[in-house]
């Protein structure tokens, strides 16, 4: 009902969209050097800087007002007039509503009896932060910029350089950005090393417009626009026009509240797209729509911004793509209809920071079939936004600095070599006093990464070495896989192939070979080393040693017997499993990610639980596998951890999506769908059933609600489950999934309901229910799931379960399975 309303209101305010266009409390429209007010074609009012009400914004300096001798009849009105500075001048605007603005110069050089404008050379500064150097316009132009103006007044200064005798500007725009119109928080940095977390704010930077593009669409005006934009056809960026098709719909878009709005973009760009040339499609050629814009190559940091609306599609989670940028894989297994609400039609936009090569003039972006997805292989983009990050904030205050620096290092230098030579002296004694270190291995070109304080693949796999003291000579390794032998293939991922090994002693092995060249899952490697060399835990993976030989990368794990949780739930060929020993499983994987969420100070979220990352033993103890993407959790004074979007699709925690603030309880919400994935025995997502049964978590969750969830439990075990032991794990499913983090509970409080629903089903009496505790408000563990941390060469270990008989046996899923991530 909520969501036919909000589709309701949304209709209706697009028939009142142009009687509602956005209003910014800080509106300023100049037309510079004339007398007169001026109405501009897209129906706003310029007030010209020479007439009583303009003056006042000139500031200081001398100036004088030029008018075109002979103006144009295709050009602006605007463009008919300029004030031309004569040495340095500003205009100063008072600032209303701090936060992000807008602020467009407008240069239409003309020549009078007095002043050729095309020989104008200045340089243009707000508050004393550069926009423009040295520039100079050969023809009409329009330049836009987006900062944030932090105080209540605004300066726009006018300089001529040295080689020129004067500025000039035709009109100036100033007005303040919507809420939201920039987020500073969780923009994902994609550099030529790879996928980064960006640690600084926008809000610092000065952003200048390069590129606004209408993909699959015409050119809009500023008079299509609330922000009063120009968009461009992407035609021409296209890089092979016949991988695309364009895609429209007469249907205004299902805005929804906290995705875009009119805004962000205009209907128009979300009414059309390009979307992948089926046509061209065959079974073994696959291929990507790819667009490329051309940038400054001295120009190294951009923000882009990708606009998508779901228009292709007939039903939720029936399009799956990846996205990349820069050849660089940013977004993959994108599911639009998870970021829009659960709603098709609704439109998003991804900010993303793109540091590029030196000497790069483009900016690639491509769209592609997704390799999840074999329902159905397409991919769309409707915008494209991409700015220059001009000079910090601050630069011209640093510059200003840089002699005094200057004097204080001449004067300094002299002690500051004598206190570094005593330095590097007691650094060499310590050296001599330190025990020798392990041997560094051969490198083979790893990306650098930063564990602790190191900064190289070295450093890394020192600390694993120290660890685990296992480094398994490439001989070896050969041996016990038959050199590779192709029958003992058992799996493959993102990083490379999985073969099945038998060591000495008759000791199998999982072992994992990246595929040379194949960079692909690499930062996911370093992860997995890094979480490895930290925990060690009876329900999580364990590492059995590495391998870094003749440009070789190899982990090398402990054989999982029964392999993956989703097989013995819906895989072929498997028996199902008892309603007691799926609860057993969902406890020991509990365990693990309880341990992993508080077995250390920050604790570390594992952000892709899904039930092919939870391995079984032979003697069925559920271990949770795949450390590829988990991130460190927030430190003490923190909520979250700000970062990009990352986990499978049927499982992500949509709050996380929405806000890209990650906590331990996006974990949660994955064990939660995991959960009714073991009472339904069905996948997470399902394109083959009818809409409404697509995504297992809304489906069971409508179910629970209306107390009928034994309606959809596996009928193999249907009669199986005591009554009251499904109410708990059903209720102890329903928070997981609750909308917000703050409602859901935690791994710990997860622990305790399973074992109490495992009691539950176990006792030949029913427990009143007086004496059972509410997941929601238990905020505890059974003393038995307490981890106690020991302090070993061998990492932290998690002394939870009292069987130390029990063989630790762990691997990835993607060692047991070809379903990857």
């Amino acid at each position: 009902m909520a969501a036919k309303v909000l589709h309701f209101l949304s209709l209706t305010f697009f028939l009142i969209h142009f009687s509602t266009a956005f209003t910014p409390q800080d509106n300023y429209l100049i037309n510079c050097g004339s007398s007169i007010n001026t109405l501009a074609v897209e129906n706003r009012y310029f007030t010209g800087d020479s007439s009583e009400d303009g003056s006042s914004y000139l500031s200081k300096g001398k100036s004088v007002s030029l008018t075109n001798p002979i103006p144009s009849s295709n050009s602006s009105v605007l463009y008919s007039t300029a004030r031309v500075f004569t040495s340095g001048s500003s205009y100063k605007f008072n600032i209303k509503n701090v936060g992000f603005h807008l602020v467009r110069l407008h240069f239409s050089p003309f020549s009078s009896r007095d002043f050729d404008l095309k020989k104008a050379s200045f340089v243009v500064s707000a508050n004393e932060n550069s926009l423009l150097s040295n520039f100079s316009a050969q023809f009409t132009m329009l330049k836009e910029f987006i900062f944030m103006v932090n105080k209540e007044e605004l300066e726009i200064l006018f300089m001529p350089t040295q080689d020129s005798s004067f500025a000039y500007v035709n009109a100036i725009e100033v007005f303040s950005a919507p809420k939201d119109f920039i987020i500073d928080e969780g923009i994902t940095l994609i550099s030529p090393n790879g996928i980064q977390d960006f640690k600084q704010n926008i809000s610092s930077k000065i952003l200048e417009t390069v590129h606004r593009i209408n993909v699959g669409g015409s050119k809009l005006t500023p008079f299509n626009d609330t922000l009063w934009r120009n968009w461009i056809p992407d035609d021409d960026f296209l890089f092979l026009k016949s991988a695309a098709k364009i895609a429209t719909t007469i249907h205004p878009p299902n805005y929804q509240q906290g995705g875009a709005t009119r805004e962000i973009a205009p209907d128009n760009v979300y009414m059309t797209a390009q979307q992948m040339n089926i046509d061209k499609l065959t079974s073994n050629f696959m291929f990507n729509i790819t667009w490329d814009f051309p940038v400054r190559s001295e120009d190294s940091l951009h923000f882009v911004r990708l606009h998508f609306c779901d228009i292709v599609s007939i039903a939720l989670q029936t399009l799956f793509f990846n996205v990349y940028i820069n050849g660089i894989i940013a977004f993959k297994d994108l599911d639009l209809s998870m970021l829009a609400f659960h709603e098709l039609a609704s439109p998003i936009f991804v900010d993303f920071l793109v540091q590029s090569s030196v000497n790069t003039n483009v900016v690639r972006i491509s769209v592609g079939p997704s390799d999840s997805n074999s329902f159905r292989k397409n991919a769309i983009l409707n915008g494209v936004e991409i700015m220059k990050i001009v000079n910090p904030l601050g630069s011209e205050k640093r510059a200003k600095t840089k002699n005094i620096w200057i004097l204080v290092g001449s004067f300094g230098g002299g002690s500051f070599v004598l206190i570094l030579a005593i330095i590097s002296t007691l650094f060499v004694l310590k050296c001599r006093r330190r025990k020798p270190e392990p041997t560094r291995v051969e490198s083979t070109g790893w990306t650098p990464v930063r564990v602790y304080g190191g900064s190289s693949h070295g450093k890394l796999l020192e600390g694993a070495v120290h660890c685990y003291g296992i480094k398994i000579p490439f001989a070896d390794i050969q041996l016990a896989t038959n050199n590779f032998d192709k029958s003992l293939i058992i799996g493959s991922g993102g990083f490379g192939i999985v073969y099945k090994g038998i060591f000495q002693e008759n000791f199998r092995v999982a072992i994992k070979r990246r595929v040379p060249g194949n960079k692909q899952g690499l930062p996911e490697f370093q992860t997995e080393i890094t979480i490895l060399s930290r925990i060690r835990h009876h329900h999580l993976v364990s590492l059995v040693g590495y391998c870094e030989e003749q440009s070789e990368m190899i982990l090398v794990y402990e054989y999982m017997e029964k392999g993956p949780l989703r097989n013995h739930l819906y895989g072929p060929g498997l028996p199902p499993l008892s309603w007691k020993r799926r609860l057993e499983i969902c406890i020991g994987a509990a365990r693990g990610l309880h341990y992993l969420h508080t077995g250390s100070s920050q604790g570390i979220i594992h952000r892709d639980i899904k039930s092919t990352n939870i391995l079984l033993d032979a003697n069925y103890v559920a271990k949770v596998a795949d450390f590829g993407l988990s991130k460190s959790g927030p430190c003490l004074d923190e909520t979250h951890v700000s970062t990009d979007v990352k986990g499978s699709f049927g499982y992500l925690d949509p709050e996380y999506f929405l806000r890209r603030q990650l906590t331990d309880k996006s974990d949660v919400y994955s064990f939660g769908i995991v959960l009714f994935e073991v009472l339904c025995a069905r996948p997470a997502v399902d394109s083959l059933l009818d809409r409404e049964q697509v995504h297992l978590g809304e489906w069971a969750m409508e179910w629970q609600k209306k107390g009928m969830v034994e309606q959809i439990v596996d009928p193999y075990i249907r009669g199986q489950i005591k009554p009251s032991s499904l109410k708990k794990f059903g209720d102890t499913a329903e928070k997981c999934l609750a909308d917000y983090g703050v409602d859901r509970p935690t791994m710990g409080d997860v622990l305790w309901n399973l074992e109490h629903a495992l009691r539950l089903q176990e006792s030949e009496i029913q427990i009143e229910s007086q004496a059972e505790t509410d997941v929601n408000s238990v905020n505890r563990a059974s003393p038995r799931f307490i981890p106690t941390i020991h302090s070993s060469s061998a990492g932290v270990e998690g002394d939870i379960d009292n069987s130390s008989s029990e063989i630790t046996s762990q691997v990835f899923s993607q060692l047991i399975t070809n379903e990857g991530r």
